[in-house]
């Protein structure tokens, strides 16, 4: 081989080295795992990113994939963890006879992950156990960003189902029996496609399958307490102002005209709220690019380190 060939042949090797290290720095790989809970269930969870620690929480009926367009350009720039609820996806199955809570199942998952704080990010009934954590768990979050929802007002598990209730729980899935649990899932679909606005078949396909999927265990069971609701409303009561950054997030179509004044934002020192335009309930699938647009802003503001 003569010297210039043999130069040639060096540069490319040396490009293609160059390439392969540029490729391999580029690429950022998913890590799925499954941890386990004290009282024997387990939480499936996917991992991507690096930099701070931010935790996504689906809505009902759902699971983890609702994230699928938050996964990428989130992890870009944090450490990101999607997890799907007991009940749900493939976590492990609820059951009538164990109290657990979804909020403790989370500081469960951060423990086992050595996340001491995370940007947590809920929408629907994900907001409800965001909620939770803002007033139980203040002190693991960098931020907190409630979408479509917030603490619930119902009991707690301080307060588990009297016999009256257990009964009116027995007619209702009596009756959803009679339905079919298949009619239930095209109606409940068709409920969060109705809230939607221009863009909102973009979301319908997703929808589905996560819909078709899911098993349904929830409205076919008498379920246990899995928010602390009026017990984490009493406990941010108690804490007083506290200087957690919120988010409160909602699309314009849900709220129907009504002035949004969420009544969390009464016990916190820094909160905001946004409201996306031409947009319903699952407002992270109809309008992505709206979403995490307000997320990024929200976060980037306060500079939480």
């Amino acid at each position: 081989m003569n010297c210039k060939l043999f130069r040639t042949f060096v540069t490319m090797k040396v490009v293609n080295i160059l390439m392969t290290i540029f490729f391999l720095a580029s690429c950022v790989t998913t890590h799925k795992g499954l941890v386990k809970t004290p009282d024997g269930g387990y939480i499936y969870y996917e991992e991507r990113g690096k930099g701070d620690p931010m935790v996504l929480l689906h809505g009902h009926s759902l699971d983890c994939r609702m994230w699928d367009e938050q996964w990428k350009p989130f992890s870009k720039q944090f450490r990101v963890v999607r997890m799907d609820f007991r009940g749900y996806g493939q976590s492990s199955e609820q059951r009538e006879n164990l109290q657990f809570c979804h909020v403790d199942d989370v500081i469960t998952l951060m423990d086992s992950l050595h996340m001491q704080k995370a940007h947590v990010i809920g929408l629907s009934m994900g907001a409800f156990v965001a909620g939770d954590m803002l007033a139980m768990y203040t002190e693991r979050l960098l931020t907190c960003t409630l979408a479509s929802g917030g603490i619930r007002s119902s009991k707690g598990p301080g307060e588990p189902m009297d016999s009256l209730e257990k009964s009116q729980r027995d007619k209702e899935i009596a009756n959803l029996k009679a339905k079919g649990v298949d009619k239930m899932k095209e109606e409940w679909t068709e409920q969060l496609m109705s809230t939607g606005g221009s863009m909102r078949e973009r979301m319908r396909k997703p929808l589905t399958q996560m819909i078709k999927e899911w098993t349904a265990w929830q409205p076919l069971h008498k379920e246990v307490r899995l928010f602390y609701g009026k017990e984490a409303w009493a406990k941010l009561r108690e804490r007083g102002v506290i200087d957690v950054p919120t988010l409160f997030i909602r699309g314009e179509h849900e709220l129907k005209d009504k002035r949004f004044s969420p009544r969390e934002a009464e016990y916190l020192q820094n909160s905001r709220i946004v409201i996306i335009p031409d947009c319903g309930h699952m407002l992270n699938m109809e309008r992505p690019d709206e979403f995490n647009r307000s997320i990024f802003d929200f976060i980037s503001s306060y500079q939480v380190h």
